[in-house]
């Protein structure tokens, strides 16, 4: 087997996992992010450190490793540039297309509403504050407020009225990516459930993991399970909409498909052609792995089969609480001892330099005979995980 470059766009805890998955068969990693220590970084075999929206840097760095493939990570990247190199005989995976058309929300919502016809939240798209109120006339109140690129849920809000509406929009603006000041208006979907569809596309066709549940706050996961409880109907109509939207974004690998549930609707909410944060709950439920399968996928490997644990898994973040470069983990042995035979319990840090308020330092993995007394295990043993300034 020839011995793959790769080289990761984006270098967080998601690109951390990737990195091992790829070095455990041999793969030399080539990790890239805006600063220096970045989690995947530590795990490489060479780093470079410079804004991926500089597409003139990016170039530079492809043509100094001259990767077999180039992997985004993240959404802030200079897509036009991953285009032009795409063009060029570069390969990006999944896709150049994918990343550009996943990097902004109104990219990814227009092709799956109005091309694919996936159902959708009524939703409009915004300039300007008074262009995002008169949305909210179009998707009622409550609506979310989102910048169209973001990462992690940041700048979300829900708005009940005209006064937290605009409130709304000058918090997406001030947390948004890049630079063009646009947000959607999304109806408020009253929905029972949120899940993930990890979706693998390979060479030997469309596979589907287990869905996954989740929890967010602030539009940032807290937790998630594996399997969600959905109807076989539901089941059936996620994964219908994932192939499709997967299938038109083009290329092989990992798609984290967001959808609301309500009822027995599913109703498509976002999309990532990458590993997905709640998608952690696989290193303890499934083989492969999310990051295993990622790696198959681009490398064009076998996937005889994805197998589930027995029962089900969660995850439980462990967050920071303020600002700091200096700082300690306290709990670790207290919150490992919550595990017990059939029931293992296992904490992933991240290896962040630094901390911030609400910023995700690791995760709590967690088996138990379900996906219920998974999630309730992982919430105990996070529990006892602080993250503390010296």
């Amino acid at each position: 087997m020839h011995i793959a470059t790769l080289m990761l766009l984006g270098s967080g805890e998601l690109g951390r996992e990737f990195a091992i998955a790829a070095k455990r068969i041999g793969c030399r990693v080539v990790t890239c992010d805006r600063y220096e220590g970045a989690p995947a970084m530590q795990v490489a075999d060479v780093s470079e450190t410079f804004s991926m929206l500089d597409g003139a840097a990016l170039r530079a760095v492809v043509e100094k490793h001259k990767p077999d493939v180039i992997v985004p990570e993240i959404e802030a990247i200079d897509t036009d540039m991953l285009m032009t190199l795409e063009g060029e005989g570069w390969r990006v995976a999944p896709s150049a297309n994918a990343a550009k058309q996943t990097m902004n929300r109104d990219n990814i919502r227009s092709l799956a509403a109005e091309e694919l016809g996936l159902e959708t939240s009524r939703y409009r798209f915004a300039e300007s504050e008074d262009e995002a109120v008169a949305a909210a006339t179009h998707t009622g109140y409550p609506c979310i407020v989102k910048p169209v690129m973001s990462s992690s849920g940041k700048g979300q809000s829900m708005a009940k009225d005209e006064a937290e509406l605009r409130a709304a929009w000058t918090y997406a603006v001030d947390n948004m990516r890049g630079d063009r000041p646009r947000v959607i208006v999304e109806e408020f979907i009253r929905f029972d459930s949120e899940i993930t569809l990890l979706t693998v596309s390979s060479q030997s066709g469309i596979l589907f993991c287990q869905p996954i549940g989740h929890v967010q706050e602030g539009g940032d996961y807290r937790s998630s399970w594996q399997p969600a409880a959905l109807s076989d109907e539901t089941l059936k109509s996620a994964q219908d909409q994932a192939a499709k939207v997967v299938t038109a974004l083009g290329g092989h690998g990992i798609f984290g498909v967001e959808f609301f549930i309500a009822g027995k609707r599913a109703i498509f909410s976002e999309l990532s052609p990458r590993p997905h944060d709640t998608g952690m709950a696989t290193l303890i439920g499934q083989s492969p792995n999310q990051f295993e399968l990622h790696l198959r996928a681009i490398l064009g490997l076998p996937i005889p089969a994805i197998q589930p644990v027995d029962g089900g898994a969660a995850t439980s973040v462990i967050l920071a609480g303020e600002e700091s470069d200096s700082f300690s983990f306290e709990g670790i042995e207290d919150a490992l001892a919550c595990g017990g035979p059939g029931t293992p319990v296992d904490v992933r840090l991240f290896g962040k330099p630094t901390t911030r308020p609400g910023r995700r330092m690791g995760v709590v993995l967690a088996r138990a005979g379900s996906a219920e007394e998974a999630r309730a295990l992982a919430e105990k043993a996070a529990a006892h995980v602080s993250v503390r300034s010296e």
